[in-house]
């Protein structure tokens, strides 16, 4: 027997194995939404986080505020281009000088502990050094939003896993492929809350570097 005749057999059989691992589309689409869902709640982190004032400018840290336009509450980023001439300045320039001191009173409005100055052309926003009170209230903000990220992630992982279970039962799927979806399922999650660690951790390092 030649060697490619005696290697058939197992070639098949590695094959056919495979083909019982894999994990079947319909069990496959629920984890890639859980995945979506997931991926979402971490990008509106990084978004929360970029309003959470560490130690330089960030024009990130107002672009969010709405501003009152034509009555439509406006993100600042469409009425302004926000520039940082100075490490702890913003300036933002109105493309409507009409709109400067509604800006400026949403600036003020916003709860971010800003005081914006109108010269008339532009607005500019001087940040004061955070005080060691006031660092530790932001680190504070940050875990509180993280866990509420984490909490987002580990919902979808249940709905996920809610989800694989009917379809097993419904599409009277190999009980076997229920647990790998599942294990799949939790790789992503594992995956993901360590995104959000990691991301937390770089954050508190921003906001109690002076």
């Amino acid at each position: 027997m030649s060697f490619s005749n005696f290697a058939k057999p197992y070639l098949a059989l590695i094959l056919f194995t495979r083909h019982f691992d894999m994990i079947p589309e319909e069990l496959q689409d629920i984890i890639d939404e859980a995945d979506l869902k997931m991926d979402e709640a971490f990008s509106f982190l990084k978004k929360e986080f970029s309003h959470i004032r560490a130690g330089k400018a960030n024009p990130a840290l107002i672009e969010g505020v709405k501003v009152e336009y034509y009555g439509s509450q406006t993100p600042l980023q469409q009425l302004a281009n926000i520039t940082v001439p100075e490490p702890r300045m913003l300036m933002v320039s109105p493309y409507d000088k009409s709109t400067l001191q509604d800006i400026e009173k949403a600036i003020m409005a916003a709860g971010l502990g800003l005081n914006p100055m109108n010269d008339g052309d532009f607005i500019r926003i001087p940040l004061p050094i955070l005080t060691e009170e006031r660092r530790t209230e932001l680190v504070k903000v940050a875990r509180d939003k993280a866990e509420q990220t984490r909490i987002s992630i580990r919902n979808s992982r249940r709905d996920a896993n809610d989800e694989v279970k009917k379809t097993v039962e419904a599409e009277s799927l190999p009980e076997d492929s229920k647990f790998e979806a599942e294990d799949e399922v939790q790789k992503i999650t594992d995956s993901n809350i360590k995104k959000v660690d990691d991301y937390l951790s770089q954050k508190e390092s921003e906001i109690m570097t002076v």
